[in-house]
């Protein structure tokens, strides 16, 4: 009998697909990394960056359906419980990061408070 461990960030399968099929136009091994920097209008703000690099020691590294996700330790202090998604509406696509932590977020979703 194994335990199985909850991971503190999960990858709905809208947002594993949006990201398998921007890494399949890219070069082998390129990754998406998520990370939290200080900064936008509520005071923390996202950022998704392709990358090509193996993981750092201490990231988070989520896998589902041909994606690649690597979140940093300190980025996951602002993460812990979130749900990575993705929107494709009429008034635009992007992805949604489901923050159970943030008090408030701005408009365009890319920033937030804790």
């Amino acid at each position: 009998m194994s335990d199985v461990l909850e991971t503190p960030v999960s990858l709905s399968e809208r947002g594993a697909k949006q990201i398998a099929k921007i890494l399949s136009k890219e070069e082998a091994g390129t990754v998406l990394r998520i990370a939290v920097i200080g900064g936008g209008c509520s005071g923390f703000q996202y950022t998704f960056n392709l990358e090509g690099e193996a993981p750092e020691e201490d990231d988070l590294v989520l896998t589902r359906d041909g994606a690649i996700v690597h979140i940093d330790q300190m980025s996951l202090e602002f993460l812990a419980g979130s749900e990575i998604d993705y929107s494709d509406e009429l008034i635009g696509a992007s992805f949604q990061i489901k923050n159970p932590n943030a008090q408030s977020a701005c408009g365009c979703g890319t920033s937030f408070s804790v």
